[in-house]
């Protein structure tokens, strides 16, 4: 069975690797330049920032033996089970979070070793040679390939908010035992998380994530969000020192949950974290799903 995935983020890579150990012959196709999609790290000054999903959570047995996988190779670790929420800044306590010491895209990187990725390749509609076909990416840019009727009209029905993020680096550490908060009832921002902390090694790094209302005023204009976020960061967490700011953008970065663990029309296939609570493991399972269905 020959199968193309289109997308190298943690759905397509998921479902690629999955089916490569089942034994079909399978190519990614990314038209990024890296694999990891919103699983993704950013080099600033020599070091790595975590600009797509702030954390993962491991609920699911397969993921969870996955996660094992890469914490035996150093890969993730236990982060923590207790974030702040603001106003006020008092701990609530949930599922353990996890980090990847070597940014999160580190781990999207694993799962591709030894794949056939083709990085930089974008396509222009689903790809006609081979058996199947699976769409890993948000429904919106799954429309530009023109699925099958089935697949469009789940496409169609996905709901995506955008989200802007900030990299603030500081000259030294002001907030304490920060390591990451929800910023409720806020204009500009959403959540906050100590870089520093979960990655490990204390460097003076927040990472701030918009509201969607305040992504789509700066959609067009990402750049002019940064001061905005420094702002509402120095607000919350009442710091005093100016940070060095970069931001990037994220057009489709928080899907409403649809139901199913994805979508199917013939030969075509639509997965991602859609299909679930939007997380990390939620597109891991959604690829796997795809995976399973096509070796059985």
């Amino acid at each position: 069975m020959d199968v193309v995935v289109v997308g190298a983020g943690i759905a397509g890579l998921s479902c690629a690797r999955a089916l490569a150990e089942g034994g079909a012959r399978v190519r990614v196709a990314e038209r990024g330049r890296v694999v990891g999609g919103r699983l993704a790290s950013k080099r600033y000054d020599g070091r790595y920032a975590d600009i797509g999903a702030a954390y993962f959570v491991a609920d699911d047995p397969g993921f969870a033996a996955q996660v094992a996988k890469w914490e035996s190779g150093g890969l993730a670790r236990p982060w923590t089970d207790t974030l702040r929420v603001y106003p006020g800044g008092e701990p609530t306590t949930g599922p353990v979070r996890w980090a990847a010491p070597g940014g999160l895209r580190s781990l999207a990187a694993d799962l591709a070793q030894g794949l056939d990725v083709r990085l930089s390749t974008e396509l222009a509609s689903v790809p006609e040679d081979a058996d199947a076909v699976v769409l890993a990416m948000p429904g919106p840019q799954a429309l530009r390939l023109a699925p099958p009727p089935a697949v469009a009209a789940v496409a169609r029905a996905q709901t995506w908010k955008p989200v802007i993020a900030a990299v603030l680096t500081y000259p030294s550490r002001q907030w304490g035992d920060l390591r990451g908060a929800f910023v409720n009832g806020h204009p500009a921002l959403a959540t906050v998380c100590d870089d520093g902390n979960r990655r490990g090694d204390g460097a003076p790094v927040l990472v701030a994530h918009s509201t969607a209302e305040l992504a789509a005023r700066h959609l067009d204009n990402p750049e002019s969000a940064g001061p905005v976020l420094a702002d509402a960061v120095r607000e919350v967490l009442a710091l005093s020192a100016e940070p060095e700011v970069h931001v990037h953008r994220w057009t489709y970065a928080q899907p409403e949950q649809i139901d199913g663990p994805y979508a199917v029309d013939g030969r075509v296939w639509l997965c991602g974290d859609a299909f679930g609570r939007p997380r990390v493991e939620t597109a891991w399972l959604s690829g796997h799903a795809v995976a399973r269905a096509l070796l059985e």
